[in-house]
């Protein structure tokens, strides 16, 4: 019959045409290992070498260093061509975790023990360095701990192998494209062959973990030999840590912060560089030391700004600008606030935050995204919106609360969820 034929090609159009749409959204057919390893060295010849010797890298150090490198394929976030990006997990399904979880009492007890026995050792290296370079040596020692175990952290690749496989296929391409010709670079100076330039799996090299863009701007030869050796040189290791801490803006003389008590009547939502005042305006509106000692006479009218990491769920402190130089090493709130409790165990026998941190944390990412959305819907600058609660989503949501009649607290949590909307 008529209308069952026609209903009949019907069918069979719109089966089609469903896996036409299928196979327009699935990957394109991943090339082979060889093949991709065929890929990889015409990219380094036709692409990675014009762009190499754009920037003055010799043609004899390129060949030498590229020759016989294959491709590793046991590195994390790598795009082979023909294939797409993982993609990251849900935000519903991501928790993000208490930030007091960051701070291992074990792990800071440890790293404190031989950071200060190391801090003696090399006492009269670290004394020139603070001299020449104005940073103390508890901080530069606590940042070689952190990054490196003090040098004892097994770095076991091949800076260039690494380098060269996430700059042809990771999700951050152009970004390892520079590292990589920055690496090159520095086997052209002279500092490393190709043989010794050992990096993390991420390419970062040596014991202060520098990219090596990093190693060329602020690597520093301190032992006098004509090498800048941040592998197997203390002193150009620790020199170098406290070279890019200078750079970046390091005021000599001044510490990190300080953990303070703030008041009940203090609003939360004053944080942020951006938001800094004198250390005096600080105390004179009753925020106070936790320690209970004053704060130093000669801090009075310098900057110092408000950092709640937990709102009022965890300790409280006012850091100076130097906490924001510690970031630019690791861009987080967190690990600037472990190397500066890791330097005061160093240099003062001190021990952990006296706040506790609450137990936060236990969010879904979604549900502070949704809070972030509401937020910005009603006017607020939430920086990021990311499902994680930096400091300006802690402070437009302490504003909010204080707007709604409730309790300041600067942070997210489970009973916010219904009432910011």
């Amino acid at each position: 019959m008529p209308g069952r034929a026609e209903g009949g090609i019907a069918t069979r159009l719109a089966s089609l045409l469903a896996l036409a749409v299928i196979a327009m959204a699935l990957p394109a057919q991943a090339a082979s290992k060889a093949e991709v390893e065929k890929m990889f060295r015409a990219w380094i010849d036709n692409d990675l070498w014009p762009a190499a010797q754009k920037t003055g890298v010799s043609e004899k150090t390129f060949r030498a260093a590229m020759q016989g490198v294959t491709l590793n394929w046991d590195l994390p976030d790598l795009v082979p061509p023909g294939s797409r990006p993982k993609k990251e997990e849900a935000q519903s399904q991501a928790e993000f975790s208490s930030p007091g979880a960051y701070f291992s009492e074990k792990r800071l007890q440890g790293l404190a023990g031989t950071g200060s026995r190391l801090a003696k050792t090399h006492a009269a290296t670290l004394r020139r360095i603070e001299q020449r370079f104005g940073v103390p040596g508890e901080i530069i020692v606590a940042v070689w701990g952190r990054e490196s175990g003090f040098g004892s952290a097994k770095i076991p690749y091949s800076a260039v192998e690494v380098l060269a496989t996430k700059a042809f296929m990771s999700t951050r391409k152009d970004m390892f494209r520079k590292e990589l010709i920055a690496a090159l670079h520095i086997v052209d100076g002279g500092d490393r062959t190709v043989a010794q330039l050992k990096g993390s799996w991420a390419g970062a090299l040596g014991q202060p973990q520098f990219m090596p863009t990093s190693f060329l701007q602020y690597a520093v030869d301190f032992d006098g030999d004509g090498v800048r050796d941040i592998w197997g040189s203390v002193p150009d290791s620790l020199a170098s840590i406290a070279n890019y801490l200078a750079k970046k803006g390091w005021q000599a003389g001044r510490g990190w912060g300080y953990e303070v008590s703030i008041p009940a009547g203090v609003s939360c939502a004053q944080e942020g560089p951006d938001l800094a005042k004198p250390i005096s305006a600080w105390a004179s509106s009753g925020i106070t030391r936790i320690s209970g000692k004053g704060f130093p006479s000669g801090e009075a009218k310098a900057s110092g700004m408000m950092l709640v990491p937990a709102g009022t769920h965890g300790p409280e402190f006012i850091v100076t600008p130097n906490f924001y130089v510690l970031k630019e090493y690791n861009n987080s709130d967190l690990y600037a606030l472990f190397i500066g409790n890791l330097a005061d165990r160093i240099a003062y026998g001190s021990g952990p935050f006296r706040g506790a941190w609450g137990d936060v944390g236990k969010m879904l990412r979604s549900d502070v995204l949704a809070m972030q959305k509401a937020l910005v819907a009603k006017g607020y600058d939430v920086g990021k919106v990311d499902g994680l609660p930096g400091y300006k989503t802690r402070r437009s949501l302490g504003d909010w609360q204080a707007k709604s009649g409730l309790t300041p607290t600067c942070y997210p949590d489970a009973s916010l969820k219904a009432k910011l909307r």
